[in-house]
């Protein structure tokens, strides 16, 4: 017998294994995005994926964007700079790749990085949570906490533009 789909929204299955109460909402935000995202984006055409219905970001901008932003947001959550790649992948955000990459593999990176995001948040010390990270060049203070809660709150809503964007390429 097939096990029924899950149905429910992520925060409503449970707590996660092995994650830090206080971390909690924060994993299920973006266990969330990544299953919305691959919902919405498993037969997404790969013509439209840099088109800009209304100049609105491009489908592929979001999901570059999704994977850069929660590489550098969690970079800074553990008092580290970014490195020289990071800032490369940062000026590329919303260009195409050379060679294209398929819809399938941009999603597969965003897959990646909501892992390697997972691991790291299993791994954080509550007791680290008020400590004050810098942000940027300008290293504007923020928390490890705020950090964290940035990146669940800034994907969920780059799913949400994303989501409408495809949608309207798609209808």
């Amino acid at each position: 017998m097939t096990p029924a789909l899950e149905t429910r929204e992520v925060w409503l299955r449970g707590p996660l294994p092995d994650m830090p109460s206080l971390l909690q909402p924060v994993a299920h935000a973006l266990l969330q995005a990544r299953e919305e995202v691959t919902a919405l984006l498993a037969d997404f055409p790969e013509a439209q994926l840099w088109e800009r219905p209304a100049a609105v970001a491009s489908v592929g901008f979001h999901l570059q964007h999704l994977t850069g932003v929660l590489d550098r947001l969690f970079t800074y959550a553990r008092g580290e700079a970014l490195s020289a790649p990071q800032l490369d992948a940062l000026a590329q955000e919303g260009k195409p790749t050379e060679p294209p990459l398929a819809v399938s593999e941009l999603v597969h990176r965003f897959h990646k990085q909501i892992d390697s995001v997972l691991a790291q948040l299993r791994s954080t010390d509550e007791g680290t949570l008020t400590e004050t990270r810098g942000v940027g060049r300008a290293q504007i203070p923020s928390t490890v906490l705020g950090l964290f809660v940035h990146a669940a709150e800034h994907t969920m809503r780059h799913v949400g533009q994303l989501s409408v964007t495809a949608r309207v390429l798609s209808a």
